[in-house]
């Protein structure tokens, strides 16, 4: 049985102020480093054989508290990028929604067509599914640890299970730092195994 944990990169100054990063490319701040050092202690004790992340300075600043811990070498892969948000990123919700009502209304209905240059989640999905599906194939039967974003995983997961979108929507946004724990197996495929773990 192959493990996949699919864990959210720790919080960043834009994460503070509720602003939309996408592929935006922002670090992590003094709270998102002292995240992923605590996540990473619990993380090393699953002893994994494989560390993946998103390209993004963020989610591979994150990969790096565990790839200390471990001395595994991180893989990175730019198909883990979080949802690229086109003229959205850098924006408050707030700022979104007076710029771009009509949008804005559309995104908060579930609508997958936003314009302004958004990915779609469909689109969003079949790039991370894909990417983690690669990263669990280089560890058959042991544990992987990918490092990605709190929209990039839950889409991407989604895609690995099977879901409609509709489904994907009914599950909570990571926290910062928390991860996603997957098993596949030949006989029943991917299952989930816990959603939202991390440091308390």
């Amino acid at each position: 049985m192959t493990r996949l944990i699919v864990w959210r990169h720790g919080n960043t100054d834009w994460n503070a102020s509720s602003r939309f990063q996408g592929q935006a490319d922002i670090p992590l701040n003094e709270l998102g480093r002292r995240q992923a050092a605590d996540a990473a202690d619990l993380l090393a004790r699953l002893s994994p054989d494989v560390i993946v992340a998103s390209d993004l300075s963020r989610a591979y600043e994150t990969a790096t508290a565990l790839a200390t811990r471990t001395g595994l070498d991180i893989r990175p892969d730019q198909r883990l990028r979080e949802r690229f948000f086109g003229e959205w990123q850098g924006l408050t919700t707030d700022e979104i929604r007076a710029t771009h009502p009509a949008e804005h209304a559309r995104w908060k209905a579930g609508d997958d067509d936003l314009g302004c240059g958004v990915e779609s989640l469909d689109d969003l999905g079949k790039r991370v599914g894909d990417g983690l599906q690669d990263a669990a194939r280089l560890a058959p039967g042991g544990t992987v640890v990918v490092a990605s974003h709190g929209g990039a995983a839950r889409q991407g997961v989604g895609q690995l299970l099977g879901w409609p979108r509709e489904q994907m929507r009914t599950l909570r946004a990571l926290q910062n730092c928390h991860w996603v724990d997957l098993t596949h197996d030949d006989s029943r495929g991917w299952q989930l195994a816990a959603y939202n773990v991390g440091v308390l």
